[in-house]
């Protein structure tokens, strides 16, 4: 039976789960795959911390770059997080000639490409199941599983924190302050919280992704990034009552793999879609197949034993198959589209002067950029010359339903800003 030796950078919650986890499940791996899994190295900036979460004394090291050089072990396991010293870390380890496993979506999102491409050379598996979607198998289902597909699209609610902040305040109608004070207070949220709710960290994991789905590595400052910082409870309600559900989702589809559509932002859902059900901190991504059709993958999208199960799963997967095949990364060329050119439906909020004829002039700007009204909400019992009109619109292209959304904002019986949410009805 052979022994793997590991070097692990980071002992936090999840490389103390991940330690705990190997030495708790020894016989189950050891019979599943003729293999142990031995950590020899932890690197760590506070020692003191790490035994007192189990770590051995005597495995523990400041010296983090000296996880990648020393031969004492085949496996680097990269749990610390951020772009360097993480890079530099895993990019040694490579050239060293080590396996590497890592959790790192922003640094992947970064410097993917060069690093899975490095690893194909140095015929080193470089994985990184734990990435997205925590102990969901997203990663191996699309680089193994729908291999034979063509992926259509990818849907994903990919971000724990931001979907119980909208959960809470669905649910609770919890104002976006008190929902995100009390995610914060159950550690779901991050002291500062703007990774995940300004649709950074949904980002990084969609370019991921998308890299997986089309080969292409995109530049998260070239695709449309928004949170949910901005969204206010009088649109969930609206949305409500029009039969939408709003979540942060992540979109990617191609139709010929040679334009690739990929964004990050609020939007609304048709509450019969199964994407909207989602709640609390759970994750879930729609993959839609030219053969397979559409299948749903669910589960805890992060914490310390989902995201250490990924982690083992990739160290099983190195134990499996110690030499990974050449076509395991293979780029292509696919362009981004702009947000500009993208087609959609909209959910658009004005707040207007109460007087006849606000209606016909909205609609006539709208007319003049080509864009259709599906419905109208106008609700009663707002007090004051003031009140919501509600419009959801046809499809259109981003670019003139904003250029149309600038004019309306001008007309003297608005009171900017115009409230936009983008729609996804899956037809």
């Amino acid at each position: 039976m052979k022994t793997w030796r590991i070097h692990l950078a980071g002992f936090g919650t999840v490389g103390a789960g991940l330690w705990h986890h190997l030495e708790s499940h020894v016989d189950l791996i050891s019979r599943r795959t003729e293999s142990r899994f031995e950590i020899t190295k932890i690197a760590c900036r506070d020692p003191h911390k790490a035994t007192s979460r189990g770590a051995p004394a005597d495995r523990i090291t400041t010296d983090l770059l000296s996880l990648a050089t020393d031969p004492g072990a085949e496996i680097l396991v990269e749990l610390i997080g951020g772009i360097e010293p993480a890079y530099s870390l895993i990019k040694t380890a490579l050239l060293n000639g080590k396996h590497v496993v890592t959790a790192n979506k922003a640094l992947l999102a970064a410097h993917g490409e060069e690093l899975l491409t490095l690893a194909a050379k140095q015929q080193r598996h470089l994985l990184f199941e734990a990435s997205v979607a925590g102990a969901v198998p997203i990663i191996k289902a699309i680089r193994e599983s729908l291999a034979a597909n063509k992926i259509l699209s990818i849907h994903g609610i990919i971000n724990g924190t931001c979907n119980y902040i909208l959960t809470q305040m669905t649910e609770k109608n919890l104002d976006y302050a008190t929902a995100l004070a009390e995610a914060k207070q159950l550690g779901y949220a991050e002291a500062d919280e703007s990774l995940d709710v300004d649709g950074h960290d949904t980002a990084h994991k969609a370019i991921i992704l998308a890299a997986l789905a089309y080969g292409t590595w995109a530049d998260e400052e070239k695709i449309c990034v928004e949170g949910i910082r901005n969204i206010n409870r009088l649109d969930l309600d609206f949305a409500a009552r029009l039969g939408y559900s709003l979540k942060l989702l992540a979109i990617i589809q191609s139709t010929d793999e040679k334009e690739i559509d990929l964004r990050v932002h609020p939007t609304l859902l048709p509450q019969s879609h199964v994407l909207a059900s989602v709640k609390d901190v759970f994750n879930a991504i729609a993959v839609r197949g030219d053969a397979l059709g559409e299948a749903l993958f669910y589960g805890r999208g992060a914490g310390a034993l989902p995201t250490t199960s990924a982690v083992a799963a990739d160290l099983i997967e190195i134990a499996r198959n110690p030499t990974p095949t050449p076509t395991s990364y293979k780029p292509s060329h696919a362009k981004l589209k702009p947000i500009s050119e993208v087609i959609s439906r909209y959910y658009l909020r004005l707040n207007v002067i109460d007087r006849p004829g606000v209606l016909a002039q909205i609609s006539s700007i709208l007319a003049r950029h080509q864009i259709g009204i599906s419905s109208v909400i106008q609700p009663k019992g707002h007090e004051g010359d003031w009140v919501p009109l509600i419009l959801m619109v046809h499809d259109a292209q981003e670019a003139a339903f904003q250029n149309a959304r600038q004019e309306i904002e001008t007309l003297p019986i608005v009171a900017p800003p115009a409230i936009v949410i983008r729609v996804e009805d899956f037809e």
